[in-house]
């Protein structure tokens, strides 16, 4: 590809970013996530009981940090929702080639899994499915990169100096392509701020230890934007 032609698929790439994030199941909209207490399964009718035709429900489950046990929950999405109304767009860095970086991707065992610290189990950390490494070299300086399975995606979750000054407080995320061959592309310039950002009923996965870069990304978006 083109210069011309990579920018113009990363213009396509952000305005598909603010349609995602604007839909009626997108970042914006999550305005609740409710988890049921212990053996309690979802009732999706009673749920929508008398809400405005503007509001969906969806069910989840993920397992109890202590026990490991199911725990069922439930999320209202508002299309409508004041997020939405009030978006006023993200800010991002203007696109740099500099930071399209070839990397080395090397599997893992099956079953690998790496603690990720989650942003509101004070403290606690849930493993997460990681089936290789991902190695690169960024300003200079070598990383051994996890990046966990995401339905079948590797999503990089990272941090770097900008964090909390230029782009959001808790790192940012960023989806690599499956890798061919053992090479796999970490185009930073894709980097997006995590759904936590939009929407606090989220508990979004923080950057490990190894997954904290020294050097600032001055690429990607930046931080969301609202208008009040």
């Amino acid at each position: 590809m083109t210069a011309s032609s990579d920018r113009a698929a990363w213009d396509g790439w952000r305005a598909a970013r603010h349609d995602a994030l604007t839909a009626p199941e997108g970042n914006l909209a999550l305005v609740e996530t409710r988890w049921l207490g212990p053996g309690e399964t979802p009732d999706l009718d009673a749920a929508r009981d008398g809400l405005a035709p503007s509001v969906r429900v969806t069910t989840l489950t993920r397992e109890n940090i202590d026990t490991g046990a199911p725990e069922h929950g439930l999320r209202f999405w508002d299309a409508d929702s004041p997020a939405i109304r009030q978006f006023a767009g993200v800010d991002s860095f203007a696109y740099d080639p500099d930071w399209v970086i070839p990397a080395r991707y090397e599997r893992a065992p099956d079953g690998h899994t790496v603690a990720f610290e989650h942003l509101r189990d004070n403290g606690g950390t849930r493993e997460k499915a990681v089936p290789g490494t991902i190695h690169a070299s960024i300003a200079g300086r070598e990383y051994a990169l996890s990046a966990f399975d995401d339905d079948g995606r590797l999503l990089l979750v990272f941090g770097d100096p900008t964090n909390g000054s230029a782009t959001y407080g808790a790192g940012r995320f960023l989806f690599v392509d499956d890798p061919a061959g053992g090479a796999v592309t970490l185009d930073f310039n894709r980097a997006f701020v995590p759904p936590c950002g939009f929407s606090d009923q989220y508990n979004c996965p923080m950057p490990p230890l190894q997954n904290r870069l020294a050097v600032p990304v001055t690429a990607g978006e930046k931080t969301p934007r609202f208008r009040d």
